[in-house]
């Protein structure tokens, strides 16, 4: 039998510019003591320029269920609004918001993730590559609180912009949200890219891409795991042969895909 949930939606975490942003709250009942409860940040898809927070209500209610784990799921400025960083900041507002308010939700701030799939995978590695950068930090509340994450599940994710760029068919949107064209900004292609950003002290993270992934190509995450491993860091890649874009949340892949995301977290903090 499903463990109950509660979930409450619309709830403001942070202001990104000059308008409130917004996220969803998944979090176990009380019914049940879950002990040291961890808490994930869900950032959604869409090339930096649509999509929604609820396109992880399945996953985000499933690890409430299975793991006792607290989840958001979060709006974040577009790059219609607002260019590259901008999304970033609110992203890790949104992590220091979960942490600030670590104690009402029953969260361990110790034992807080994120997660996301293409551009909000992106953002996602971002946040858990950039944690000593204040400069990608923004404005949008809780200063004074770290955005640090315990670990990352990121869902066919861009890595490497010039790479993808090169080798992929989002050039377009990944245009749009740096502003520039990957042949005239070299350095801002590489300053928004998780793999340049990726040291020993990153946080682990699981990889889960489809081999046959056109718009954002499956080597650059096999690469990505590569340089993570060298530098000492646990990065598994779930590799889903002949599988394109946006994979995981087909009636295929989907229980496969929630199932290796569950086993894994369960195992980030195991005692």
């Amino acid at each position: 039998m499903a463990e109950k949930i509660e979930v409450t939606s619309g709830v403001p975490y942070g202001t990104g510019g000059s308008r409130e942003l917004l996220l969803d709250l998944y979090r176990p009942s009380d019914d049940r003591d879950w002990g040291r409860r961890s808490g994930w940040v869900f950032i959604h898809g869409g090339g930096w320029r649509n999509g929604s927070r609820d396109v992880f209500s399945r996953q985000a209610t499933h690890l409430a269920q299975t793991l006792g784990a607290v989840c958001v799921s979060i709006d974040y400025r577009l790059s219609g609004e607002a260019p590259f960083p901008a999304a970033l900041e609110d992203a890790k507002c949104a992590v220091r918001w979960l942490r600030a308010n670590a104690e009402t939700h029953g969260v361990d701030p110790e034992r807080i993730g994120v997660a996301g799939g293409s551009a909000g995978g992106h953002l996602a590695a971002m946040v858990g590559t950039t944690w000593k950068r204040s400069d990608f930090e923004g404005t949008g509340g809780h200063p004074d609180v770290s955005s640090h994450v315990s670990g990352m599940v990121l869902f066919n994710p861009v890595l490497d912009m010039a790479y993808t760029a090169r080798h992929g068919n989002a050039q377009k949107a990944i245009n749009a949200f740096l502003e520039a064209d990957v042949d005239q900004a070299a350095e801002r292609y590489a300053e928004a890219s998780p793999i340049t950003h990726a040291t020993a002290d990153t946080p682990p993270c699981l990889i889960l891409h489809g081999t046959a992934d056109a718009t954002v190509p499956y080597e650059q995450s096999v690469i990505f795991q590569t340089k993570l491993q060298r530098l000492g860091v646990r990065a598994e890649l779930f590799a889903a042969e002949g599988a394109t874009h946006g994979f995981f949340q087909r009636d295929d892949w989907f229980d496969k895909t929630l199932q290796r995301m569950t086993s894994y977290i369960a195992s980030l903090w195991s005692e």
